[in-house]
């Protein structure tokens, strides 16, 4: 008789994960009241790519999940110049807003809050300097770094808008 090995290989996703936040959600019903969890994660290479998600489920690992697998539907892709920013930005939801500063090699990320300083260390950006405005909710201060993040461009991007090239030094 054959005895069959399996060998369970995880599967290694190219994508880092961290939770943000995770809250008890309450429903009152007639009969009392009923629980959740929903959880705030972001998911990103430390490349170029980062996406975030909230999700809720009666249990937290299930909350967490969904919100993952949310996430990695949701992945936009960032240009990163180096370890830092190509320029200056302000992202904006809500009544948050969030300044984007590059900064020179070795500075870090100078972020306030955990939920900014996550989103910039996946996406792979290390030297950048931030300031938040207005709301410090974790998941509005997200969507605004991920707004400041959109409108960022290349050099060459801008030159391709304008209808400009760039001279050989330039690139």
């Amino acid at each position: 008789m054959k005895t069959i090995k399996k060998e369970f290989v995880k599967k290694t996703s190219p994508y880092e994960e961290k939770v943000v936040k995770i809250k008890r959600i309450t429903k009152v019903v007639k009969g009392g009241r009923r629980f959740r969890f929903s959880a705030l994660v972001v998911v990103g290479n430390k490349k170029d790519q980062i996406g975030f998600a909230t999700a809720k489920a009666q249990e937290i690992v299930d909350a967490i999940k969904k919100a993952v697998e949310k996430a990695k539907k949701q992945l936009i892709r960032i240009p990163i110049v180096g370890t830092t920013i190509p320029h200056d930005t302000i992202g904006h939801f809500g009544a948050s807003k969030f300044l984007l500063r590059p900064a020179s090699k070795g500075t870090g990320i100078v972020a306030g809050g955990a939920a900014a300083r996550t989103v910039l260390e996946l996406v792979g950006i290390s030297d950048v300097l931030t300031k938040t405005f207005g709301s410090r909710t974790s998941i509005n201060v997200i969507r605004a770094v991920m707004d400041g993040l959109k409108n960022l461009r290349t050099k060459e991007e801008v030159a391709k808008l304008r209808g400009l090239t760039l001279a050989k030094n330039e690139q």
